[in-house]
């Protein structure tokens, strides 16, 4: 079963370590997820850029409009997500809740995944007898 996992951080913490603490935590957490990795539970993921650089978007009038930023104002934004393959919820827990990251001040918010298929097979099908 796959999980999304989001993990949260407060990017001044991050930015008011040394370089030193900042390595030191930053191989300590690459080398937890090597072996997730190593054991199968890592199914895919990626950091991601900080907040600053987002741009949000919600329709006004029909029409979509773009916010730069965040949509969210608070001290701790999204910095990565991590795809785990586990056997339930409470695997997917146990696996993340020994991640290092946890121990610097990360935040981690775990959803298992939609199986969207028949959803998917469903609007095909309709979409085909639109154009059809």
């Amino acid at each position: 079963m796959k999980f999304i996992c989001l993990g949260y951080h407060d990017q001044a913490k991050f930015e008011a370590l040394s370089d030193e603490q900042r390595n030191a935590m930053v191989d300590i957490c690459f080398a937890y997820d090597d072996q997730l990795r190593a054991n199968g539970h890592w199914a895919g993921g990626d950091a991601l850029q900080p907040a600053e650089s987002a741009r949000t978007l919600r329709a006004k009038k029909g029409k979509a409009v773009i916010t730069d930023g965040p949509y969210a104002e608070t001290k701790e934004q999204i910095g990565g997500v991590l795809i785990l393959e586990a056997r339930d919820m409470d695997h997917a827990v146990q696996l993340m809740g020994n991640h290092p990251a946890l121990q610097f001040g990360s935040i981690f918010e775990i959803r298992p995944t939609a199986d969207l298929s028949e959803m998917v097979q469903a609007s095909e099908q309709r979409r085909q007898k639109v154009a059809g």
